[in-house]
């Protein structure tokens, strides 16, 4: 009988210390970062710490009524944050053209001519590299729906 209890009370000791527990680091900085967000709606990257770590945090804003399906959706935000990770860590190159096109039109019977310009000026951003690592922390709705706001983040090593 005292075999029978010590065999069930190893049993139990032993499903109670290997149970699983929710990560409470990161469910705290997600509500730090949703009160952030509603306080002061921002995209792009941050670095957050708090007193022992510190976070890269990329935030990118998706219309929902643009993708067919979720997973399309959690594809770009995905791709776009990586994007935004890889410029920012690994740099950009930026480059501008602007073109100037002007045309003269003279009119039947018209004495002046009329000149039309036309400015077109193309942007251009290039980055090389790969972040990897980063880990979806949250998403949520903003704008009354309309949009979802992805939250990615990868812990940095202390240097």
């Amino acid at each position: 009988m005292k075999k029978k209890i010590l065999i069930l009370f190893i049993i139990m000791k032993s499903s109670i210390s290997f149970a699983q527990g929710y990560n409470e680091e990161k469910t705290s900085m997600t509500n730090f970062l949703k009160r952030m967000y509603v306080a002061a709606p921002f995209e792009g990257v941050k670095v957050v710490e708090d007193y022992d770590n510190k976070y890269f945090i990329s935030v990118i804003s998706l219309e929902k009524a643009k993708y067919t399906n979720q997973s399309i959706m959690m594809r770009v935000a995905q791709v776009k944050a990586q994007s935004q990770a890889n410029t920012f860590f690994n740099g950009s190159t930026i480059s501008s053209d602007l073109i100037i096109k002007t045309t003269d039109e003279k009119q039947k019977g018209a004495t002046e001519s009329k000149s039309t310009v036309e400015t077109i000026e193309t942007i251009k951003e290039n980055s090389i590299g790969f972040v990897k690592a980063m880990e979806l922390l949250t998403n949520f709705e903003i704008e009354d729906g309309k949009r979802v706001l992805f939250i990615y983040f990868k812990e940095l090593k202390n240097e």
